[in-house]
């Protein structure tokens, strides 16, 4: 009776379609550095899958069912001192063998290969040319992925308003009744608590940014394509949000909010102490947006990667009967941090903004 009611239990059914799940996703997301691996006779490198996931590239891995782990390569866009170049990522090598030289593509003003991740300008001998000027602007893995993650956003609230207005004065339906308790969540619980009766002007930025964070979160958690990717862990994304953060703050700041930080009340002795501390605090705050959720995402994709290469590193398949349920669980606490991370980050603006328009009363 016992065992009928676990099995029955709200909480199996999920964790068990999550093992199967993982377990199904797990060796192709991981089959190419495995093979890589052995092909080159040496020991599998945690390290090199977990920087490969978490960071940036040219290309994006496609795990094919039965053909293993394929990339698309994506267009390279260089702005040189002699005109701009297009080619395709795949002129590049980027996959090339271990051992062997990245091989070097002959454009229409320089030559180029890759050193690391960086696409570099060589002579004729393969050296690096120190006088080639080249910036690159190409459509990497996060550019796309913050590209899909838009999409997702303007594709659900398209249709969201367009339901609104067909069924005006009507109980909200599909994916309204999804989101309006979320969208009444940020405005009464956060907004007006923090921002007090402007708020409403400040909603579009805080939904944005709220949903924006959210949908890019959750879609880092899937571990195919077009998911897997760690867009809100990437360390200029979070800065741009903080900037924009920032310049919203700063413009929004009225006379006590300046007057507070350039002439507080206090001693004429204290001026020189307190004008850098609070020029500080002014940078402080948004820096400290950009690092919490660049940190807290990128650490979990980190902890995912390296219970999983476990497996690999052990070189047996008993191990996944321990590095799975944990995955399993992390995976768990990761969504609810795509959630709390989304949360605190709109939270925190709210609140900066809020101290900055508030007016004092006396």
């Amino acid at each position: 009776m016992n065992n009928c009611s676990i099995l029955n239990s709200k909480i199996f059914k999920p964790l068990l379609i999550s093992a199967l799940f993982l377990l199904f996703c797990v060796k192709p997301v991981l089959s190419f550095s495995q093979e890589k691996a052995e092909g080159a006779e040496k020991p599998f490198d945690p390290k090199e899958v977990v920087f490969e996931h978490i960071g940036d590239s040219h290309s994006w891995p496609v795990a094919v069912p039965l053909m293993g782990e394929r990339f698309i390569s994506l267009p390279v866009i260089l702005y040189t001192d002699k005109g701009m170049e297009f080619f395709s990522s795949e002129k590049l090598g980027l996959h090339h063998e271990e051992g062997h030289e990245a091989p070097v593509y002959k454009g229409e003003h320089y030559s180029y290969k890759l050193e690391g991740k960086k696409i570099v300008a060589v002579n004729e001998a393969g050296e690096i040319n120190k006088d080639a000027k080249i910036y690159d602007f190409s459509i990497t893995r996060n550019v796309v992925s913050m590209w899909m993650g838009m999409i997702v956003l303007l594709l659900v609230f398209f249709s969201v308003t367009a339901a609104y207005k067909k069924r005006a004065g009507k109980a909200p339906k599909g994916l309204q009744s999804l989101l309006e308790p979320v969208v009444l969540f940020v405005r009464d619980d956060v907004a007006i608590p923090n921002i007090g009766v402007k708020h409403a002007k400040y909603m579009p930025l805080l939904l944005t940014i709220f949903f924006f964070i959210l949908i890019n979160n959750l879609l880092g958690l899937v571990p195919f394509f077009p998911g897997g990717f760690n867009l809100t862990g990437n360390i200029a994304v979070t800065l741009t949000l903080s900037v924009i953060v920032l310049i919203v703050i700063n413009f929004s700041g009225n006379k006590y909010y300046w007057k507070h930080i350039f002439t507080p009340d206090i001693p004429l002795w204290l001026y020189p102490i307190m004008l850098p501390v609070e020029i500080i605090g002014i940078i402080s705050k948004p820096f400290a947006l950009m690092i919490r959720l660049f940190a807290n995402i990128s650490a979990g994709h980190i902890i995912v990667l390296s219970l999983i290469s476990l497996i690999f590193i052990f070189k047996t398949a008993w191990m996944s009967t321990v590095s799975v349920p944990f995955v399993v669980f992390m995976d768990c606490i990761e969504l609810l941090v795509a959630f709390l991370q989304a949360f605190i980050f709109t939270m925190l603006t709210s609140l900066f903004i809020g101290m900055a328009v508030e007016e004092h009363h006396h």
